[in-house]
Formats: C-alpha cells, structure tokens, sequence
C-alpha cells in the first residue's frame, strides 16, 4: 500500500462532501521520544488509512501531535488502534466544539524536527519540567477574579476571533516569536501568577517549561485548552470567559465558543469572525472577509489580487517575474486595515 496520498484535492474534497457517514473530529498530542519517528509515522499511517481516518497528523522525535477526522463507525476500533502502542496509554483527547464531520479531507501524516517550531534549544532547558496543569473549573476561577497576567500563547489570527477576556493577545505570526515577545513582555513580573492557555494545550506545554527556566515562578496552564474548557464549562452550566470563535487548523477555520462575533471584516469592517484564504494563487493570505465583500473582490484580499486572479496564464507568469511586493504578509494586511479603520 502507498503511504501517501495521490488524488487530487479537488477530487478528495468531493468524496468528503457526498459522503453519507459521519464523522468525528478529536485531537491529541503527547511528548514521548520516538527513536525512529519515520518507522512509527509508516505504521499509524497504515493503521489510521485502513479505517477511513482523515487529519493531519506530525510525528516528531519528542512525540506527536495529531489533528483528526474519523468514521463514527469506526471510532471504536480507532481506539483499539491507539491501545496498540504503549505511548497512547491515557492519552486525553479533545473533541471538536462544533463538528460537521467536514473538518478534513485526506490523511497527512508528517516526520517533522519538532511537533511546534519553536526556534528554542530544548537541550538548554528541562522541557518536562512545565506549568501547573489547571482544570476549566479551576482557570475559569482565577480568569473571573481578574487579579493574575493571562496570556494567549496563540498567533493574532488566532486571538483575533476570539480569546479569553482580559488576555493579553502579543501581535505574532508564530509560536516561534510569541515565546519570546511574552518572555520579554513580562521579564519585570516574575512573581506574578501566570496563566496561559492555546488550542488544545500543546504550546502551553513547551512554553511553560520555558518560562520556569526564565525564572518565573508561578506558571499554570489550562489543561487541554480552549477545547476542553469549551466542553467542560458547558457541563458545569457555567457562563464562559472565553468569548467568541475558536481557530482551527482545518477546513472549518473555527469554531464558535459562545456565539459572539468579536472581530470584523478586514475590507469593510463590518462584524465578522469567517477566515478565508485569498483567492489570488499568488498571495493565499489568510483574513476575515465577510460575504458581500467576497463578493465584491471574488474571494481576494484585495483588487490587485482579483486582477492578478482574473489574469491570463501569461500574465501571470509575467507577474510572478515581476512581483514587486511580497504577497500574503498577514500582519501587514491587519495593521493596514487598523490604521484604515481609525481614519
């Protein structure tokens, strides 16, 4: 059997649509070293591909870190699969707060240096030496007495749609310079309790670990992020401090938490939390775009990106040796939109 994936994408996203299952999204992630992550990444795959299993999935020598889709009528047996390997064992996984069952469409499976890039050296410090793990009851707590330094350890696009209130949400692109920033950010309140919170708990991991190297003395961490509290705040009745749509690394983008809308369209400005990736093949950008301005500028960022769209083949190519502005600058397009907004 192939160990990857050889239709197109186009095709897949077809299957997925007509298919008359359903499906579960669940994540999970676990650090463990692996001595041969390439082997370990060949025998899941074979597993997972067996039973119809879509997601993305990064093998790592320190562990993995997993994204999934699965056939409900194959999740006992999934289960199974996972009690093949002892490093599974009690392994927590999160469910998705809002599930269509079209979360993803095929099943990658990736060897990659590290399950989050981080740029830290992991050999200059203890990485399981992390932060307190907190319940939901116990975050939601110390969230709504609003006397410690929260923080998001997410990226804006992240934090953007929906983050928990009072957090401080640095203005980063990647995990690799948030670590930093919020290290510098909060160098002078070493004493201060910290809490830090992500996706589903796996950023917090490795950045709470660092933060105890750096001296801070009081670092906690909500246990199984933002996924978790969703789901166990909704059991215990209790009105969430979370407030918005949680981002997601697959086709949906996010999903909502509490109903609101706390973000705007990039273009307009009207409420609006849906990301999309520009139309333009040459830019991909990720933004918020509502509906009438996708309409406006057929699903791009921009009308330069719908003229570079709409152009011919040779047109194109002509672009591409001509480009003279970098397409796709996320943080560029934001600030642009801000600075629009306040004039």
């Amino acid at each position: 059997m192939r160990l990857y994936n050889i239709v197109d994408s186009k095709v897949l996203k077809e299957n997925l649509l007509a298919e008359k299952f359903a499906r579960k999204t669940i994540s999970f992630y676990r650090y463990f070293i692996l001595e041969n992550p390439a082997g370990f990444r060949d025998q899941i795959y074979r597993d997972w591909a067996d039973l119809n299993c879509f997601g993305r999935i990064y093998v790592a020598r320190e562990g993995i870190n997993a994204q999934m889709s699965i056939p409900e009528s194959n999740f006992e047996v999934f289960l199974e699969s996972l009690a093949k390997y002892p490093i599974f064992d009690g392994i927590p996984i999160k469910y998705a707060i809002e599930d269509n069952g079209k979360s993803f469409y095929k099943l990658t499976v990736k060897v990659r240096p590290k399950l989050v890039a981080d740029g830290l050296d992991d050999d200059a410090f203890d990485v399981t030496n992390v932060g307190k793990h907190l319940t939901a009851e116990e975050f939601h707590s110390l969230v709504e007495s609003g006397e410690h330094i929260l923080v998001d350890m997410r990226n804006h696009y992240e934090s953007e749609i929906g983050h928990f209130k009072g957090a401080i949400c640095p203005e980063t692109d990647t995990f690799r310079e948030e670590i930093k920033i919020v290290t510098e950010m909060l160098a002078e309140q070493k004493d201060r309790k910290i809490l830090l919170y992500c996706t589903g708990g796996i950023r917090c991991e490795k950045a709470s670990a660092y933060l105890k190297h750096q001296g801070f003395a009081d670092v906690n961490q909500l246990y199984g992020g933002i996924l978790e509290y969703a789901r166990q705040i909704k059991q215990l009745n209790l009105e969430s401090n979370f407030i918005g749509k949680n981002f997601v690394f697959d086709e949906r983008l996010g999903e909502s938490v509490n109903g609101q809308i706390i973000s705007h369209c990039h273009q307009c400005g009207k409420l609006c939390d849906d990301h999309v990736n520009c139309a333009n093949e040459l830019c991909h950008l990720l933004f918020i775009q509502c509906p009438e301005c996708a309409a406006k500028f057929e699903k791009c960022c921009s009308a330069e990106c719908r003229d570079v769209k709409n152009a011919t083949e040779p047109e194109k190519q002509l672009f591409r040796l001509n480009q003279n502005r970098r397409f796709g600058n996320s943080r560029h397009f934001r600030k642009s939109f801000r600075l629009a907004k306040k004039v």
